[in-house]
This record gives structure tokens, C-alpha cells and sequence, in this order.
């Protein structure tokens, strides 16, 4: 079987969170699910982002971390994205 063949499809971002495995990079569109395989020069660049958001930050003292695998859900749609960069202000998660 392969892996396609191997996800459901059509499922909410609930059952998502529940089916997801722990390898692999799997996002939910709109109720769909799609493995996700960035690689080339879109790597090569989030890389760069990822390393220069993090010094600068460290270097300003800000309260920023940068989640590599996080899940992030819209407000109001089932779907959930692994963004490439995602910044999240350690301050903000206190409320």
C-alpha cells in the first residue's frame, strides 16, 4: 500500500490531530490531507530565515521562539498548516 493510499481523506482537523504520525510532514487543506516535501532552494531559504530571525532575536533580547514543528490552525477552517518560519512571542502564550 502506499501512502496515499494510506490516508483518509475528507476528515476533520480533530481526527487529523488523532491520525497524524509522528514522522513525515502531513498538512490538512480545507478537510484534505497532503504530504508536504519541501526541498531544493524553498529549504535552503527557510533555513537562512529561520537561523537570522533567531540571532537577531537573541541579539535584541526579545521573547521570541521558533517552533519548527508546530501545527497551526486557521480560525474557522478545518485545516492545519506546518508554516516554514513561525514566530511566537513567549509573552503573548502567558495569556
Amino acid at each position: 500500500m502506499n501512502i496515499s493510499e494510506a490516508i483518509p481523506k475528507h476528515i476533520t482537523f480533530e481526527d487529523f490531530l488523532q491520525w497524524k504520525p509522528e514522522n513525515g510532514r502531513y498538512e490538512l487543506h480545507e478537510r484534505v490531507i497532503f504530504e508536504m516535501q519541501p526541498t531544493g532552494k524553498h529549504e535552503e531559504i527557510v533555513e537562512f530565515l529561520a537561523a537570522e530571525l533567531t540571532v537577531e532575536s537573541r541579539r535584541l533580547q526579545l521573547p521570541y521562539r521558533f517552533p519548527k514543528h508546530a501545527l497551526i490552525k486557521p480560525p474557522g477552517k478545518d485545516s492545519g498548516y506546518l508554516p516554514d518560519v513561525l514566530v511566537v512571542n513567549r509573552d503573548a502564550l502567558q495569556d
